[in-house]
């Protein structure tokens, strides 16, 4: 079984070359673009553009995660999401579309109203039965690493060995997933998500370890504080930097690259693409 090719929803997923998820925040308050997506009208109008840029995946999230961010309720989530997962489905029927929740309710609803996959900040720890719920459902999830909670996740995050306790996590996690039958996992260090700078860009070298686990690898780097606060800009300012760093990403083995930017991340794709054709003759 080729572990990057996944089925679901009668559609096929192929992470065997890097692909680009485009963000749609249905939120008002996320770091970078809270907002601007709250009408069906305006989702729909984001959505195609991502698409017709080359989004492969559709990732909608309506919980906002930012640090220090508070925590929405279940039902809430719910009356943001299923709106605009309808509208999306009934526009864009062959789509994929990633939800971005750590609830089991939630992820079960979202699958049975026409979602493809989700996509779990908590990577399975916020409630014993999401994994359960996953293995029921057998649809792809994307496991996260983050140290904490959004609320307290960047209150002075403290590490021995971040590669190595991230490292440990996902070792861990994917023994729990094997042990309920999940067998389409991808993986996500959680840039930005309890981690300082350092942190950070410490993950982002050593990234090309974490390929030993032989699942798809996502990066979500897109404008976040790694590259605010390193080049001292804010997050409107930071396409150029998430640009450099989506291609360190997939250099060093990146599968999926979650972006606000869809069209710079295809580009960046493209160009390493053809340089490895090159290297390798083909």
């Amino acid at each position: 079984m080729n572990r990057h090719i996944f089925c679901t929803g009668g559609r096929i997923l192929d992470l065997t070359t890097p692909v680009v998820m485009g963000i749609l925040n249905v939120t008002p308050d996320s770091f970078f673009d809270g907002g601007r997506y709250l009408s069906p009208d305006a989702q729909v109008n984001r959505v195609e553009k991502m698409l017709n840029d080359g989004a492969a995946i559709i990732d909608i999230g309506a919980v906002s995660t930012r640090p220090g961010s508070e925590e929405v309720h279940q039902k809430g989530e719910l009356e943001r999401l299923l709106p605009s997962l309808k509208a999306i489905r009934h526009h864009f029927p062959e789509c994929i579309i990633s939800v971005d929740t750590y609830r089991p309710y939630v992820a079960r609803a979202m699958i049975e109203n026409g979602a493809d996959m989700i996509n779990d900040i908590y990577g399975g720890r916020y409630g014993e039965e999401m994994l359960k719920t996953i293995a029921n459902l057998n649809v792809p999830y994307i496991m996260m690493h983050m140290k904490g909670t959004p609320g307290n996740m960047q209150v002075n995050p403290v590490y021995s060995d971040v590669v190595a306790e991230v490292t440990y996590f996902f070792e861990q996690q994917l023994i729990h997933c094997r042990q309920e039958g999940i067998r389409q996992v991808i993986i996500d260090p959680g840039f930005g998500f309890g981690k300082t700078v350092e942190h950070n860009f410490s993950l982002l070298e050593h990234l090309d370890s974490f390929q030993s686990f032989c699942v798809p690898l996502l990066a979500g780097l897109s404008r976040k504080s790694m590259i605010n606060k390193a080049l001292g800009i804010k997050p409107s300012e930071a396409l150029n930097g998430t640009t450099v760093l989506n291609t360190i990403a997939i250099l060093k083995g990146a599968n999926i690259l979650r972006v606000h930017d869809v069209k710079e991340a295809i580009e960046a794709i493209r160009l390493v693409k053809m340089m490895k054709n090159e290297e390798t003759g083909e």
